[in-house]
């Protein structure tokens, strides 16, 4: 990990601006959400996702939920400027962060700033970091939903423990991950798995999204499978929120 930057981004210092990647309906290509990435910028103005430094085992758990603690309130004034409902708002969230009351007390403040409706909004985390409980966290979708939020649950299929949290989690989507999706017009146990958890979706009224969709080959592959949604930088990359600052003689000037 950079010290430099951890530091930077820990005293208030580093520039944090969130991006957004859109999810589309595939059968019309419709745009259906947008999901809020965590990017901090470079001396440079350059954007990079936080993800390395949040899953760096070296982080100390307190700058941890620190940093995702700084990353949500971005996100949130992020929200609090948009006055678009016509569609969803994923925002993700370190399950760290949920064990952690500085995290409640902010949520009514966020929410409360929203301009839409909190249905709107889908807080989005994986079981990978953080809650390994699975009880405290079905205790904590609850509580979310309790609010208004939706739930989403991301990395399926990325390790067996997943398909329990799903289950358990009941979440209102699930997002089928990157090793779902790779090459899997090439492999078909991939497509009927796919196939398969696009269906069990439908049937329970989750809305279900492949994530991860580079090629069109994938793309093509993923809509046979009947997958409704679909991310990925071949339907998009993600872009800034807002403009980055401005560095160098420019910026110095004040011009």
């Amino acid at each position: 990990m950079h010290k430099g930057i951890l530091e930077s981004l820990l005293n208030g210092e580093g520039h944090i601006v969130p991006h957004v990647q859109p999810m589309y309906r595939l059968n019309d290509n419709r745009l259906m959400a947008l999901e809020y990435l965590a990017r901090h910028l470079d001396a440079d103005g350059n954007a990079h996702p936080v993800g390395p430094i949040l899953q760096d085992p070296a982080l100390r758990p307190e700058d941890r939920l620190t940093l995702d603690l700084k990353f949500l309130e971005s996100t949130f004034q992020t929200l609090a400027r948009t006055g678009n409902a016509s569609h969803l708002h994923f925002v993700n969230l370190e399950p760290v962060s949920l064990e952690a009351p500085g995290f409640w007390e902010s949520l009514p403040r966020w929410m409360e700033a929203l301009p839409f409706s909190p249905e709107r909004v889908v807080m989005e985390f994986t079981e990978s970091q953080g809650v390994h409980d699975l009880e405290a966290l079905q205790g904590f979708a609850n509580r979310l939903r309790d609010l208004g939020l939706r739930v989403a649950v991301d990395d399926l299929g990325a390790g067996v423990a997943s398909l329990t949290h799903m289950a358990r989690l009941a979440p209102d989507f699930i997002k089928a991950d990157r090793s779902l999706v790779e090459q899997v017009h090439r492999r078909p146990y991939q497509a009927a798995l796919l196939n398969a958890l696009s269906h069990f979706a439908q049937r329970m009224r989750i809305g279900f999204i492949a994530e991860g969709i580079e090629t069109l080959e994938e793309l093509e592959a993923v809509m046979d499978a009947d997958v409704p949604w679909g991310q990925g930088y071949i339907l998009g990359q993600p872009w800034p929120t807002r403009p980055r600052p401005l560095t160098g003689p420019i910026a110095a000037s004040g011009s």
